[in-house]
């Protein structure tokens, strides 16, 4: 009898390696594309879906990003949304480039004067982004944060569900997703 449990125990442990193996096979540490024409980026964007996060916590449509080219090559963001009165608020940042393709950026929204300090800034890579620059994932080295962003205000079923195949591609959880109306 403690053979068979032994034997048991051994195929249900080789099972759920097995198993928690091919999970991971399935998916990819997020990567960032090579390059970003800063140019074309740049721009209005709308939010068609973000995993939960603080900063949107009070959004509840028509959340938009607005870029915008500086001098020393950082960019201007400039986040908007609607809250539950139906008062627009808006938060004003700069992303500085990490990497040559302007792929991988740094985000502080901290007033100027104080993003020196360390461990402020937020990764935003662009994971994905059309030809054409209509649409973009933009997430980061970690699986908590991602953003599907269109110029337009909808997003086609076919082009959504790509780009979600994208996001679980690199292990996001897509079934956390948030769609909010524009």
């Amino acid at each position: 009898m403690k053979m068979l449990f032994k034997s048991v125990f051994a195929a249900t442990a080789l099972a759920i390696i097995s198993l928690s193996t091919t999970t991971r096979a399935e998916s990819a540490a997020p990567q960032a594309v090579d390059q970003v024409d800063i140019q074309r980026y740049a721009g209005k964007w709308y939010e068609i879906a973000h995993l939960p996060m603080y900063f949107q916590r009070k959004c509840v449509s028509n959340i938009t990003a607005q870029y915008s080219l500086n001098i020393d090559q950082s960019m201007r963001v400039l986040n908007s949304c609607q809250i539950a009165n139906g008062e627009m608020i808006s938060s004003e940042g700069v992303a500085y480039p990490q990497n040559q393709g302007n792929s991988k950026l740094k985000v502080s929204f901290l007033p100027q004067g104080l993003r020196w300090i360390p461990f402020t800034k937020g990764h935003y890579w662009v994971l994905r982004v059309d030809p054409e620059y209509k649409v973009a994932l933009v997430g980061g080295p970690s699986n908590k944060y991602l953003w599907i962003l269109s110029r337009e205000t909808q997003l086609d079923e076919v082009t959504y569900q790509s780009y979600l195949e994208t996001a679980k591609h690199y292990g996001y959880d897509v079934t956390k997703l948030i769609k909010l109306p524009h």
